[in-house]
């Protein structure tokens, strides 16, 4: 059953880390950074279709997707088997 709202809990990239913004830490050509790219250009109708609202608000796709990726690359088979 598919509602007409769809709401996920809170995902923000640009949000203030105290006491420091880490971001400045990583290297500016590490993988994460490629990853985090490659995930925000991704059109989000193709995230979204696969969730049909309602109940609890989920984890943003684009948050999920992005740890998947940077668990696969690294071949981290605790978080690949979820």
């Amino acid at each position: 059953m598919k509602h007409d709202h769809i709401s996920f809990q809170d995902y923000n990239m640009d949000q203030f880390y105290l006491p420091m913004d880490l971001e400045v830490e990583i290297p500016i050509h590490h993988v994460c950074r490629i990853i985090n790219q490659a995930v925000e250009e991704l059109d989000q109708t193709i995230l979204y279709q696969c969730y049909d609202g309602g109940g609890r608000p989920p984890y943003h796709p684009k948050m999920m997707l992005k740890i998947i990726l940077y668990a696969y690359m690294y071949n981290d088979n605790k978080v690949i088997e979820f």
